[in-house]
């Protein structure tokens, strides 16, 4: 992943140190953008291991829908530090994904999508699966290239009035995919990066879900994109970045993903095949 190092590179060389919320003294970039070409193979990073079972089980638990991190506690602990004891979140990815809040009226002469509405039978709240309002899309696109949904696959982990109060509100917090020529890619929208940490995993992340997807409903593997507004590197992070910069690149590896129903998959449906990285590298996490 040559665009990754160079975008390393770029925030090292012209970043602005400054302060910020953790404590540790960050360089700063405003606007970071790159693409990786899906088809010539899978987006791990292999200047250093990353963890990709780690990122897998934080993939599916985005999907889950849930608000809790409860059983993805017994698979990693890399949203530990921000839950409370019972494993609560104040901002969970996922919960927006698929239960985003949906009014019970709009203003007049709006309309709202009641296809992928469900009620809580408990609470009684309205809420929009996103996931699946993106694959039924993606079908009807399949069907009809010029469906009225090709340029509104977006879906959004951002609500303004929990961002507001969130002690971390979402970085990576929206996405839309457009399929062009029988490929499906992704754009990534974030507005806080952390270059050594957590881009590796979103890259990682949103790439393996553009796969899913493009196998659930019938496309060839496309391209992902991702901007990133604030991309920084914490200043106890340089020394480590650096070694990658000095490593050459290997193969790029592959997943493969089992023949079932998109929301029947878990983590045991995907193997990763043919990762051969460079040693870890140790990064701490700046909270």
């Amino acid at each position: 992943m040559r665009a990754y190092l160079d975008m390393v590179d770029h925030v090292l060389t012209r970043g602005t140190v400054r302060q910020n919320r953790t404590g540790t003294p960050c360089r700063s970039v405003f606007g970071c953008f790159y693409k990786a070409d899906l088809a010539a193979g899978y987006p791990l990073l292999t200047t250093k291991r990353v963890r990709f079972d780690s990122m897998l089980h934080e993939l599916f638990w985005y999907l889950s829908g849930q608000e809790h991190i409860r059983e993805l506690r017994a698979k990693t602990k890399i949203w530990d530090a921000w839950a409370d004891g019972d494993g609560r979140l104040e901002t969970a990815y996922g919960r927006f994904w698929r239960r985003f809040p949906a009014p019970e009226a709009g203003l007049e002469g709006e309309q709202w999508g009641s296809r992928w509405v469900s009620v809580d039978p408990q609470t009684g709240q309205r809420t929009f699966d996103q996931i699946a309002y993106v694959i039924d899309t993606l079908r009807q696109i399949k069907a009809d290239p010029a469906a009225p949904g090709l340029r509104r696959m977006v879906v959004s982990a951002w609500h303004p009035a929990n961002a507001a109060e969130s002690r971390l509100p979402p970085c990576h917090y929206t996405f839309c995919f457009s399929a062009i020529g029988g490929r499906l890619n992704c754009h990534l929208t974030q507005r806080s990066g952390d270059i050594a940490l957590g881009v590796p995993f979103n890259l990682a992340c949103y790439s393996l879900l553009t796969l899913m997807l493009a196998k659930e409903t019938g496309f060839a593997p496309g391209e992902f994109a991702h901007t990133i507004v604030d991309a920084h590197v914490y200043e106890n992070h340089v020394g480590g970045l650096k070694e990658q910069l000095r490593r050459q690149p290997r193969d790029l590896p592959t997943v493969r993903i089992a023949d079932k129903p998109f929301f029947e998959l878990g983590p045991g449906d995907i193997a990763l095949e043919g990762y051969d990285p460079h040693p870890p590298i140790k990064f701490d996490v700046a909270v």
